[in-house]
């Protein structure tokens, strides 16, 4: 029995050996090393996309943006107000309204002004007087009636006439009547107590502060009148940046009301503050900007934007840089075909440029394109 049963065995371990001969499964493959973390090895097709760039220091210019506001030129605007005292009867001008300069913007009656031309009349008349009398006065003294000391009693009486009526002449200029409207008067000795507000630069009317019927006074302002062909754009710069700016400097200024036109505007720095706000600790800045067109319009909203004085800084582009969370990071080629995710701390940008403050050294070599893609593998191969 025992021969029996070894050969049955012998011949059943040859039939199984047989049936493996005869299987046309594969044996399986060995794994591929696993790479370390935030290591990615691209596959060759996405490696020939990527563009690889020593890291190095270049002139960076921060790009200062400050809130600003579109505001007058304040050397074109004009408050008007009335030179005597007086009671508006009429108003000619109204807000928005283009004027012309020596446009008659309202009218007022002033008895100070008719009581002004009634006192001039009298000195003018008094003045007429006293010259003849002075000059007849030189003829009997030329024909011995009369002495020197009466002759110059009456040429002394006659000066004093002459500086009185000068006198009421020019407070009359100062009540806002012209040198022709005076000689008129003193010719036709017809007193008008009206007097005309006119406009003294040409512009729109932005402020009227006056009513028909209302008593004003020379201190009070009753028209703003504004030449809005060219507007300024001011902006406070934090103290800790006010060295960065100067006068001459080239701004761009971003006007949110205007985005669907062009809001971006180019200018110079006419001016930069001498002293700070103690307040709110800023330094006062300003463009001027032409205006023909009349878009800009005071009290607009106004980012300006300003290039710092350049000074040499690590740089990597903004391209090299993605993000996961609140992190920044770039790829760093640690061999040919390898790259590492490495974090790093990154300062302000400027033409498409971040500062480098940590993470990276000069000459360390980061994908500055494709870095995008590059991160999407590495993530594909690690949930592999």
């Amino acid at each position: 029995m025992r021969p029996q049963f070894l050969l049955s065995f012998a011949a059943a371990a040859v039939m199984m050996l047989s049936l493996a001969g005869c299987s046309d499964d594969p044996a399986p493959a060995a794994e591929a090393p696993k790479l370390p973390p935030g290591i990615v090895k691209p596959a060759e097709n996405l490696k020939r996309t990527l563009k690889v760039a020593p890291v190095a220091a270049s002139p960076f210019s921060e790009m200062l943006r400050v809130a600003g506001r579109i505001d007058f030129d304040e050397q074109r605007v004009s408050r008007i107000g009335a030179s005597v005292t007086g009671r508006v009867t009429d108003l000619y001008a109204v807000l928005g309204q283009e004027v012309k300069a020596g446009q008659v913007l309202a009218r007022l009656h002033s008895s100070e002004l008719g009581a002004a031309q009634m006192a001039f009349l009298k000195a003018e008349a008094q003045n007429t007087l006293q010259s003849r009398n002075a000059e007849r006065a030189r003829q009997l003294f030329a024909a011995d009636v009369i002495g020197r000391a009466e002759l110059q009693r009456r040429e002394s009486e006659y000066a004093i006439a002459a500086a009185e009526a000068r006198a009421y002449r020019d407070q009359l200029r100062v009540l806002g009547m012209s040198a022709a409207s005076i000689a008129t008067l003193a010719k036709s000795g017809s007193i008008e107590s009206y007097s005309p507000v006119f406009s003294s630069i040409n512009g729109t009317v932005v402020e009227r502060n006056v009513a028909q019927g209302q008593v004003v006074q020379p201190a009070d302002a009753l028209y703003t009148v504004a030449d809005l062909s060219r507007v300024w754009v001011v902006a406070e710069v934090p103290e800790q940046q006010a060295a960065q700016v100067a006068e001459g400097q080239s701004v761009d200024i971003e006007v949110p009301s205007l985005a669907n036109s062009n809001g971006r505007i180019t200018g110079k720095l006419i001016y930069v503050g001498r002293t700070v706000n103690p307040q709110s600790r800023t330094v006062l800045v300003r463009t001027e900007l032409q205006n023909k067109d009349g878009r800009l319009k005071p009290a607009m909203l106004a980012t300006m934007l300003i290039a710092a004085k350049p000074v040499e800084l690590l740089v990597v582009p903004g391209s090299a840089v993605v993000r996961e969370g609140n992190d920044e990071q770039v790829y760093v080629e640690v061999s040919d075909g390898q790259y590492r995710l490495t974090k790093v701390k990154l300062g302000p940008e400027s033409d498409g440029m971040r500062v480098v403050q940590s993470g990276i050294k000069p000459g360390d070599r980061v994908v500055v394109e494709g870095a995008f893609h590059l991160d999407n593998e590495r993530k594909q191969q690690e949930q592999g």
